[in-house]
């Protein structure tokens, strides 16, 4: 059963699949620091020095104080419950511009392979007689000798 799992694991695909994985957490990472850090802070500025991250319901008034309470913070002292749609629309934010980042990324290799997969220009062509692989620019088969155009397709 070891043996086979180490296998499984050593297999090309598992690897490259836990590559990826550590790279998109890292990407994730940098993202959301990107998010709340350079992007957020000049959108809330717009807004009227807005920080989306304090936004909250009051669900329920804590035990050791009573709402309304001034901020996040002072409410989850006071052992409120609360809704933090905040967090939830800086999450979202994350979660757009991660999607748009990777579908970038994606179209970009896709071309890539694109233009890898392209076929290069022709060089040969086949002689209309015998059928033989020629140069483009042959005037004369060198196998039957028949006589061509330059460059004609057959």
């Amino acid at each position: 059963m070891f043996k086979e799992f180490k296998e499984f694991a050593m297999r090309g695909n598992v690897l490259d699949m836990a590559v990826g994985i550590v790279i998109g957490a890292a990407f994730g990472a940098v993202v959301k620091s990107f998010v709340d850090d350079v992007l957020m802070p000049p959108l809330g500025m717009v807004l009227g020095n807005v920080d989306f991250s304090t936004f909250f319901v009051t669900l329920k008034s804590g035990a050791k104080a009573a709402g309304p309470y001034p901020s996040l913070a002072a409410a989850k002292a006071a052992g409120a419950v609360t809704l933090n749609y905040g967090f939830f629309i800086n999450t979202v934010i994350s979660f757009l511009i991660i999607a748009f980042a990777v579908f970038l990324v994606v179209k970009g290799a896709n071309s890539m392979k694109r233009r890898e997969a392209a076929p290069a220009a022709a060089n040969t062509r086949e002689c209309p007689f015998c059928f033989t692989t020629i140069a483009m620019q042959a005037r004369r088969c060198p196998q039957c000798t028949s006589q061509l155009e330059p460059g004609a397709a057959s």
